[in-house]
């Protein structure tokens, strides 16, 4: 039974992963080598369950009893030692995630389920660096986390059903919706969102219309909740720009080449949220980011 859980990685999605299995009763512990990072996660978990309070979604007793769920760890081996889980959710780099995939296989426990949470990089290509390769398998949680209903799971070519089946019991017990597909480039979400994101960047690339222009056309005509230009810098558009190399490399296929316009912004730091600006400008106000600014 999966009941210990160990995240690696506590930026934007890793804090969100163990915030959600921590609510729900699960013993996590919440692993990265940067100390301020961790500290930064358990304010931002912090927070978000005072979000949830506010809504009159949980209350103080539950926020502080996920807070006792969570421990933090900067050592690898140790804070993975005794997990049956670990949902690696490192920054979305290719060899990155195989290292700490190798590092994953010598430190855990031999029948511990190790599960990447990339939202394109193969599982198949991840998990020939350990000696478990059908126990490996992914969930692709959306972002935000606490919020977000979706979790992507991705069968490997070696991954075992029962593996699978546990993962998808699993996700419903965090109150989430498995969907099970299996491991082409960019997976579903990201085969179909990045592409639709790419050619909204081109048609601002283009001249067709301007940034509020693209974004009001598919929240009004399309109903989506955001743009696909706001959502870009949501998501980041250093991380738009790998996902869509993933996809164009995986398939040969140049429609998934990303536009020269993004390309030149990640190059030049405009990342959207994460930097302050992208295709938006980004101020924080007293509790919620505030847009200040089209790009212009």
């Amino acid at each position: 039974m999966l009941k210990t859980i160990s995240v690696i990685g506590a930026g934007t999605m890793g804090n969100g992963i163990a915030h959600v299995f921590a609510q729900s009763g699960f013993a996590v512990t919440l692993v990265d080598v940067n100390v301020g990072q961790l500290e930064k996660a358990l304010i931002t978990i912090g927070k978000n369950f005072d979000r949830q309070i506010a809504k009159g979604l949980i209350k103080e007793e539950d926020k502080k009893n996920a807070l006792a769920n969570i421990n933090t760890e900067t050592d690898i081996a140790k804070g993975v030692s005794n997990a049956n889980l670990i949902i690696e959710a490192a920054t979305e780099n290719t060899e990155l995630k195989l290292k700490i995939f190798k590092q994953l296989d010598e430190a855990a426990p031999k029948d511990c389920i190790l599960a990447t949470n990339t939202s394109s990089i193969s599982i198949t290509k991840i998990a020939p660096v350990t000696k478990r390769a059908e126990l490996v398998i992914g969930m692709h949680f959306m972002n935000p986390v606490p919020v977000m209903k979706l979790v992507e799971i991705i069968n490997g070519y070696a991954t075992k059903k029962e593996v699978t089946d546990s993962i998808v019991e699993l996700t419903k017990k965090i109150n989430k919706i498995p969907c099970v597909v299996n491991d082409y480039p960019g997976f579903v979400a990201n085969r179909i969102l990045m592409p639709m994101i790419n050619e909204a960047i081109f048609s601002l690339h283009e001249g067709v219309a301007g940034v509020e222009e693209i974004d009001t056309i598919m929240k009004l005509g399309m109903a989506h909740p955001m743009g696909p230009l706001q959502l870009a810098d949501f998501i980041g558009l250093d991380v738009c720009h790998s996902i869509l190399k993933v996809l164009h490399d995986g398939f040969g296929n140049p429609k998934y080449a990303p536009c020269a316009l993004l390309t030149n912004m990640v190059n030049a730091g405009f990342l959207g949220v994460k930097s302050g600006e992208g295709f938006y400008k980004y101020t924080t106000g007293n509790k919620d980011l505030v847009v200040s600014k089209y790009f212009n």
